[in-house]
């Protein structure tokens, strides 16, 4: 008799586990909506049920027992939004001691009680890629979020359908930091590029001395000596098999192919490039051997490496057939990418669901998600936001915003102290043309404090 007991706890407790394991999702009926699908063109008059997190049925005069239902008539419904470059639930991002760092992970730092997080959610945007900073040539990893704000355990947050993805960058940062801040090399953007070749290199020798042990372990009589695992070097070499995508924080024309030409010398395909302020000069390089470019909508001139940009930057990128999305790379930013894909349209006369495709189906595509988020169809995860207005209308403004079917945001239920919080690591007052900095290069600065040099030259 004890022995059952025993049995039956034992299946209660793990019953508990797997429960609590377990992502919540909702159900809800959103009805009489204007549907901005993305894909699949706009639907008046339409119903969306959500099952279980899933989309389940899109059509008219549809109906479900016993869930939520609201009435969205007179209003629109979009797929919910998504940021290919973003730094929230993050705090310090760059692992700045050295030009090759693919060791670190975003994932170990996700902090969930990231005001920032709601307040994305508060401007429709329900997936956000949280990376490594731009210090390095090659920095960490980076981690897909889905804002599933209100749980206390990071894990919870992570898009566990994601691919792996790193973060790259080329130009002034990298030089910057460690040419002129540590004097090592990269102290130019050749040595930049050199540093991720040698990289590379390195790891194409660790993958063949790890071969060469799997081959003589499965000889008679040979004992072999395991190479010494490296994290670097195993994730450079995850990277080499195509199992992890690269994310590329880069402005100039010049570099960007340079590195599409590094890529093709080592048989890599996986890749997207960040910010690509000159995109627009090397359009057919990045439409054929790349997944895509995540662009600013009109961010420039807050360097020198960053003056020669456009506006009508996005509408080229995509009228060259390459994969585009706006991003944000700042907390502020991130609440209004809405209005950032609408300055694209107002600039290169794109069509509403080319300049929808900007912050729902195109980054999901460079996040390789594509087919679970980033529009509205039958089958794929609801996540969703209901607008009063058009959302490329200056006037828009998101009323509810559900992640997995669950709503963690709704205007009419906005908690007062979530609008005043402030954090306490960031200053209150905007730096003017330091908002983008402050984001890609937080933390750097000790590398050019005299006590961070006295270190650095001591330690080597």
């Amino acid at each position: 008799m004890k022995k059952i007991k025993y049995i039956l706890t034992g299946f209660l407790i793990l019953g508990c586990i797997t429960t609590q394991a377990q992502t919540p999702k909702g159900s809800v009926l959103i009805k009489n909506a204007t549907v901005l699908t993305v894909t699949n063109g706009t639907l008046n008059e339409t119903d969306v049920l959500v099952e279980n997190g899933i989309i389940k049925k899109i059509g008219k005069n549809l109906s479900a027992s016993n869930i939520e239902t609201i009435d969205a008539r007179g209003k629109y419904v979009m797929p919910g939004i998504i940021d290919a470059h973003s730094h929230v639930a993050l705090d310090a991002v760059n692992e700045a001691t050295a030009p090759i760092t693919s060791e670190v992970r975003m994932a170990d730092v996700v902090n969930p009680y990231d005001i920032g997080i709601y307040r994305a959610l508060a401007g429709g945007v329900t997936i956000s890629h949280a990376m490594h900073g731009s210090a390095n040539a090659i920095g960490g990893q980076n981690i897909t979020l889905k804002h599933r704000y209100g749980s206390g355990n990071p894990e919870d947050l992570f898009m566990k359908e994601a691919p792996r993805t790193i973060k790259f960058a080329l130009g002034e940062n990298p030089t910057r930091v460690h040419g002129r801040g540590n004097g090592i090399q990269p102290r130019t953007r050749m040595g930049v590029e050199a540093v991720i070749r040698n990289g590379f290199n390195e790891a194409i020798q660790y993958k063949k001395a790890w071969t060469a042990y799997e081959n003589a372990l499965k000889q008679k009589g040979i004992n072999p000596v395991p190479p010494k695992y490296d994290t670097r070097l195993q994730t450079l070499a995850d990277i080499l098999d195509g199992k992890i995508i690269i994310h590329c924080h880069s402005y100039r024309a010049d570099e960007i192919y340079a590195l599409i030409n590094t890529c093709r010398e080592f048989g890599i395909d996986k890749i997207v490039f960040s910010h690509v302020n000159e995109g627009f000069k090397v359009a057919p390089e990045l439409a054929e051997y790349t997944m895509g470019a995540s662009v600013f909508a009109d961010w420039w001139a807050y360097k020198f490496e960053v003056y020669y940009s456009t506006a009508f930057n996005a509408a080229i990128l995509m009228e060259n057939g390459v994969i585009t999305s706006i991003n944000s790379d700042s907390a502020e930013l991130i609440r209004h990418l809405y209005h950032e894909a609408g300055k694209a349209q107002r600039y290169g006369e794109l069509n509403d669901e080319q300049t929808l495709a900007l912050i729902t189906i195109n980054p999901a595509r460079q996040l390789g998600i594509d087919d679970k988020v980033g529009s509205i169809e039958e089958g794929k995860q609801a996540d969703l936001v209901i607008f009063e207005g058009h959302p490329l209308s200056v006037y828009a403004i998101p009323q509810m915003t559900f992640v997995d079917g669950i709503k963690y945001f709704d205007i009419n239920e906005d908690p007062d102290d979530m609008r005043l919080k402030v954090s306490a690591s960031e200053a209150i007052e905007p730096i003017f043309l330091k908002e983008h900095e402050h984001r890609c290069m937080q933390d750097v600065d000790f590398f050019f404090s005299n006590f961070g040099r006295s270190l650095f030259n001591h330690s080597h």
